[in-house]
């Protein structure tokens, strides 16, 4: 499935990151990336939640804040490719210093 959109988005380093916009439950390779959870507002995307996975093909429906995007009103899944461990957890850690979302709470 092609992406239906792309977004940029801002790290606290001030790297900008590129993403393809998917809707939600769309089936992705099994391939390791960062995903941003997004709620489609009028011009624009709510970013949600910010996370990086080894994998993602695995279901999100079982994240563990499943829950707090439903609530929230999840309905796009946005994807960038990575490999690297290292480069997610990096790209992953200045994206959330960056953001205020409100499923990244701990």
């Amino acid at each position: 499935m092609a992406a239906e959109d792309k977004v940029t988005v801002k790290g606290q380093s001030g790297t900008q990151y590129e993403f393809e916009v998917y809707p939600w439950g769309t089936t992705f390779n099994p391939v390791g990336g960062l995903y941003i959870v997004l709620k489609k507002q009028p011009g624009n995307y709510g970013i949600l939640y910010i996370g990086q996975t080894g994998n993602l093909s695995e279901r999100f429906d079982n994240h563990h804040q499943s829950d707090s995007f439903t609530r929230y009103g999840k309905t796009h899944i946005a994807v960038r490719a990575e490999s690297s461990e290292q480069k997610r957890f990096t790209f992953e850690t200045d994206l959330i210093r960056n953001y205020n979302t409100c499923c990244n709470k701990q």
